[in-house]
Parts: structure tokens; sequence; C-alpha cells
């Protein structure tokens, strides 16, 4: 169903009650019954002949409780009312992670199950996958809950222009199977970073930024070696015109940023041993080099698809 611009809504915006900026910590009610409405649209009523909603709902259930290590969700899924145990324990739970467990491993079974034409033509849900990923992504922003859902994960968004403008456009370039590497390495920095692991996210981000060029490489024939660092992929990609040779003199500062910026952080704060006092990486500088690699991505690639 479409998202509606409703009275109360107009009157909050004009007196400035919505939020202009995201919170991480916790999910409103409103929003979490939102998104069983969205669930309930997009996977299914129980149907009066088989047990196909049901059964789908079981899996989200027993996978949850597998990883958690618990029988039950909630008692509901005693009786085999696996959907109300869902959902009472997406409306119930104090614990955010764990909230967004629920959303991640839903969306997933919408983004793939859902599609599937037997299950479209079984249970006839009201709306199709896409339109409930569109949805839950737009409550999101509604509620100034900094999250999306991408590419079968939930993502931490701190800059709507930055997600939108670059991350997307990534996500949707490293989808191609020639970078798959890269692509993994760039979800499992992302990974990291939602569960604050921010020396794991410096390193997944410098993998993802040489697996990207390595990739451009093997594409176009430049002879490189698997064991070549950053810095040496760079120079084989400048070498090879990726950046025009009549721009290089523009873009002498971003080489000297793309040098600096993802390698030489990563490698400072997380790429060797601590020494006798633990290295902290802040939260920003974690954002800040996730951004970076994201763009540095995003304007090698297009620019690898710009050359004749």
């Amino acid at each position: 169903m479409p998202i509606f611009d409703l009275y109360s809504k107009r009157q909050k915006r004009n007196r400035g009650e919505l939020p202009d900026v995201f919170q991480y910590t916790s999910l409103p009610t409103e929003f979490r019954v939102q998104v069983i409405h969205i669930l309930r649209d997009a996977l299914g009523e129980p149907q009066p002949y088989g047990d196909i909603v049901q059964n789908t709902f079981k899996f989200i259930h027993d996978t949850l409780c597998r990883e958690y290590g618990l029988f039950v969700l909630t008692d509901d899924a005693r009786g085999g009312n696996y959907i109300n145990a869902v959902y009472n324990f997406l409306l119930k739970c104090d614990d955010l992670e764990r909230c967004l467990d629920v959303l991640e491993l839903s969306f997933r079974v919408v983004d793939s199950v859902a599609r599937e034409p037997n299950y479209q033509y079984d249970v006839k849900p009201h709306i199709g996958p896409d339109q409930a990923i569109s949805e839950l992504n737009a409550r999101f922003l509604e509620h100034g809950v900094g999250f999306q859902y991408e590419s079968g994960e939930i993502m931490r968004m701190d800059s709507k222009f930055i997600h939108s403008d670059v991350v997307k456009p990534v996500l949707q370039i490293l989808s191609d199977k020639k970078y798959a590497g890269a692509n993994d390495e760039f979800l499992k920095a992302h990974e990291h970073y939602r569960h604050q692991r921010y020396k794991e996210c410096l390193n997944e981000c410098l993998k993802s930024f040489e697996s990207t060029m390595k990739a451009i490489c093997k594409k176009r024939h430049w002879s490189y070696s698997d064991t070549d660092t950053a810095k040496k992929l760079l120079e084989i990609c400048f070498q090879n015109d990726l950046i025009p040779t009549y721009l290089q003199a523009h873009f002498s500062s971003l080489r000297a940023g793309l040098e600096s910026g993802v390698p030489t952080v990563r490698n400072k704060l997380s790429g060797h041993g601590q020494g006798t006092q633990p290295t902290d990486v802040p939260n920003y500088l974690a954002s800040y080099l996730l951004n970076l690699t994201a763009t540095s991505i995003l304007l090698l690639t297009e620019a690898e698809i710009a050359l004749p």
C-alpha cells in the first residue's frame, strides 16, 4: 500500500515535530506495528488450505531461536502459532540488535521466498517484495531511525545523502559477479560497523577497496599481482588512464587522498600489531572511512565503465 501523507503528519511537520536527524538506539512502537502491517501484506495471512504462511514464519522463528539458543521466542510458538510468535517478539523485544535481526531475516524472506511464483500464486500477497522493502525503508526515514534494508542486510545510514547518492549506487555496481569479492567485503564492513567492531570494519574496507581494483585490472587485462597493495594497484589504475590523462592534474589531490585515506588510516589503526596499548578506533573515524571507501569504489568503477 502507498504511504499516505495524513493530516496529522502534515501538522507535525509544520510544527517541526518530525525527526530531522537519525537515531540508532530504539525502534518506536508505531514503527514496529507498521512493519507488521508490511509483513502481513507481503507474506500473507494463514490460508484455509495448507500452511505455507505459517511454515514461512516457522522458518523465521526457528532460525532466530537456533541462533539465540532459545526454544521459543514467545509462548505463542508452543501452540504452533509462529506468526504471532515472531510478531510479538518484535513488538516486545528491548534489544535493538535483536529487533533488527527480526527485520533483516524477515525481509530476506520477503526478498527471496515471496518472489517465488508458487508463493505468489498460492498465497496471493497484497504487495510485492519490492514495494514491501521500499515501504520499510520509507518508514525508517519517517521515524528518523538511521537504518535501511539494502542487498539483503540492515545497514546503518549516517547520512541520507551519502547513503542514497553513494552507498546504494556502489551496492548496485558491486552486485555484478565480477565484483563478488569486493561486494562481500563491503557488506562485511557494514556489518562490523553496525555491531561497533570498528577495527574489523577498517580491515574489510581496505579489502573491498583492493578487491575492486583487482577486479578492474582483471577485466581490463592489466598486469597485477594478487599480493599487490592498495598503493600499487592505484598506480596500475592511473598508469592505464583509468582517470583520463588530461584530468590527472585535477585529480592529484584525489590520488593523494585515495593513497593516504583508506589504506593509511586502516594500516595505522588496525592493520598491524597494537603494541603494548590496545588501539581504539572511534566511531566517527570508522564512519568516515566507510563512506570514503564507498566514494572511492564508486569513482573507480564508474571511471572503468566510461573507458573505451
